[in-house]
């Protein structure tokens, strides 16, 4: 069939649309938490890769921090391992640790290298034991007051980003597992969404992107109507509002806390959609949450 000349038209406006942005995050950092249905699906999986592929390709430093956790409970399942949650956290004994640390580093992290590799990407594998990438302590959570063991679950102490900013300030793209390790050697779980904004504060990124299974902040509890930016005063507002709830309100304080400590500009988007990073990163409206400490545009055409 045919493409009309008007089809062609609008993908080079397509284009011109993106070039500002382009411009104004050329040789800049992303720090793209990849996680949720966008790691399960397989499409999925070839869109956001091929998303990453292009942002290093057109002169950005794309730096991907990864969960895992439904491949970490397929293998817990065959071991007959039960999985307990508290706050939202994995309780990991020292079996558990192991599993968790096997799957993260030895599977889930590998396959996300070797797709990106596909795409024509030098994509290096790391975790936070590589270089002591990621200190950590051990965290400890209450419930009804009281202190709980949630066993070898890492609290960030200290982020040493020198290594992940030398592979990515060349060509390669870093692909950093959530496992951390404390002073003694012993490996830590930490949340991946945690690790993505202390690794984004680290290396003073440009962008934390945030992928998840909601489509962003809605305006209004029972509105299905996305709010494209917020400022982080905004924000706080809409969590005392309980506008903001649930497991939104642990990745809107991580945005704010990133933006506190020099990132840029914070997203949280929908990985369900196709080119979810393409769509956020370069057109004019976005397609999901934009969270900045004021609202200051890239230039005079962006909508917030």
């Amino acid at each position: 069939m045919d493409i009309s000349m008007e089809t062609i038209i609008k993908k080079a406006e397509i284009l011109i649309e993106a070039l500002p942005y382009i411009q104004k995050l050329f040789g800049k950092t992303v720090v793209i938490k990849y996680g949720g249905n966008a790691m399960i699906n397989d499409d999925l999986k070839t869109s956001v890769m091929e998303d990453i592929t292009l942002l290093k390709y057109i002169g950005m430093n794309p730096v991907v921090v990864h969960g895992g956790g439904p491949d970490i409970n397929e293998v817990l399942d065959k071991f007959n391992i039960k999985s307990q949650f508290i706050n939202g956290l994995r309780v990991t004994d020292s079996e558990t640790m192991n599993v968790a640390q096997m799957v993260l580093v030895g599977k889930t992290n590998k396959e996300i290298v070797s797709l990106l590799n596909q795409m024509g990407g030098k994509a290096i594998g790391l975790c936070g034991i590589d270089g002591s990438i990621i200190e950590c302590e051990k965290y400890t959570t209450k419930v009804n007051g009281q202190k709980v063991d949630l066993g070898y679950v890492g609290k960030i102490t200290q982020v040493n980003s020198k290594l992940i900013e030398l592979l990515a300030k060349d060509e390669y793209i870093p692909v950093v597992a959530p496992i951390g390790v404390g002073k003694d050697g012993q490996s830590y779980n930490i949340n991946a969404d945690t690790v993505a904004g202390e690794v984004a504060a680290a290396l003073k990124a440009e962008k934390l992107m945030l992928l998840t299974d909601v489509p962003g902040v809605k305006m209004h509890k029972d509105s299905n109507d996305i709010i494209p930016a917020l400022t982080s005063p905004e924000a706080l507002e809409l969590i005392d509002k309980k506008v903001i709830n649930g497991g939104m309100i642990p990745k809107v304080l991580g945005c704010i806390d990133a933006l506190e400590n020099g990132v840029g500009r914070t997203h949280i988007i929908d990985g369900r959609i196709p080119h979810c990073l393409l769509l956020e990163i370069f057109t004019n409206k976005g397609i999901g949450t934009m969270i900045m400490k004021e609202k200051v545009l890239y230039h005079s055409t962006e909508k917030l």
